[in-house]
């Protein structure tokens, strides 16, 4: 039995696009959209976005950071001794606070720094402050006190930009049917579209063949095999064109 050459696939980096203008608003996030929008006008200086891994938030904060003038730091990064040189930021975005290992007594004494300097924070999760099992209790009730939007599981029309978007991201141009064929298969998360666009991209370059509903397929039925999507970060950065220009809206 003879079989197709097939061209190996290089894991190529890519470049998503994480402006403003690449951001879809859909049910599913116009919540943390909001609350973007409302500053600099939040009722305390600090803020919360919560949402599955891939879900946007990075975006989002990125767009308040190019806002706001803010640093981006990981939680991890903040401890009591690297505290003073965080808060001379214009603002700060702390990045997956409910990620181990994170200092808690630094973290809340950059949440008292907030009133005392107003230094303007966005701090974003994977879940809400309310189910982070924290363990320092003024910590915790502070973080609970925060303005804090969630991002829920995509619906059809922003799945279906994402799929778009991480396609775009790869310079794949993929037909309408074959979009569809996809979003009646797949797992409903964001991290589930990453995987899914990597799979068919590896898939159609090694079998040197465009992204068909074949390819789809296969791929799907690749990562059937491999059982759940794996958490970590992923898209954090799709979808809509929402801020300044509210006709992209879905």
């Amino acid at each position: 039995m003879t079989t197709s050459p097939r061209q190996l696939a290089f894991d190529i980096p890519h470049r998503p696009a994480f402006g403003a203008e690449d951001f879809l608003v859909s049910d599913s996030n116009a919540e943390a959209v909001a609350l973007i929008d409302r500053w600099p006008n939040w009722p305390v200086g600090a803020a919360v976005i919560a949402g599955p891994p891939g879900s946007g938030k990075s975006h989002l904060a990125n767009v308040w950071r190019l806002r706001s003038g803010a640093r981006i730091v990981s939680a991890y990064e903040i401890t009591e001794t690297s505290l003073p040189s965080f808060v001379t930021a214009e603002a700060l975005v702390v990045e997956d606070i409910d990620k181990g290992p994170c200092s808690e007594t630094a973290l809340f004494h950059l949440l008292n720094l907030v009133r005392e300097r107003r230094l303007p924070v966005l701090l974003t999760s994977a879940t809400r402050p309310g189910d982070m099992g924290l363990i320092l209790p003024d910590f915790s009730s502070r973080l609970k006190a925060l303005p804090c939007a969630e991002i829920a599981a995509p619906d059809d029309a922003l799945l279906r930009f994402v799929l778009v978007k991480l396609f775009s991201d790869r310079q794949l141009s993929v037909d309408p049917p074959v979009i569809a064929f996809m979003l009646v298969r797949m797992e409903r998360s964001f991290e589930a579209a990453r995987r899914l666009v990597a799979a068919i991209d590896s898939l159609a370059l090694a079998m040197q063949r465009g992204v068909t509903r074949a390819v789809a397929a296969q791929a799907l039925e690749s990562l059937a095999l491999e059982g759940p999507a794996l958490e970590g970060k992923a898209l954090e950065e799709l979808a809509p064109e929402r801020f300044g220009n509210q006709d992209k809206q879905l």
